[in-house]
């Protein structure tokens, strides 16, 4: 199975458990490795025929944008889910972070694997 990475996507979201994080977006990293056949792209060379990374960008970043979830393992699965509603994707690595929450950390993420379920 090929691959598609998109590293360090930076979205904005409101998210967080706590009173104050839910006054205003936070920023958090996306990344990403989609699991697709690029067999058809590597040969015609044409983007019609490929996943297109900047539209699988933009749609986790506008499930991000639109996010009321509290934690960010919900907002993980949203995007996933997404992805796999709109994107010809078999399988989805997205580690999601949330690089400002802690003061003594640089990082704190969620990784999840999925597969879709109709292949």
């Amino acid at each position: 199975m090929d691959k598609i990475y998109i590293e360090g996507l930076e979205v904005q979201s409101l998210i967080g458990v706590y009173d104050w994080e839910r006054d205003a977006t936070q920023r958090l990293l996306v990344d990403i490795v989609l699991f697709s056949d690029l067999q058809k792209p590597a040969y015609s060379d044409d983007v019609a025929d490929t996943l297109n990374y900047a539209e699988v960008a933009e749609a986790v970043a506008q499930v991000a944008k639109q996010s009321k979830f509290a934690l960010i393992e919900a907002l993980a699965q949203a995007m996933i889910t997404h992805v796999f509603e709109t994107f010809p994707v078999q399988k989805i690595t997205l580690k999601l972070s949330k690089p400002d929450i802690l003061a003594d950390a640089q990082n704190v993420a969620v990784e999840f694997t999925r597969e879709r379920k109709d292949t």
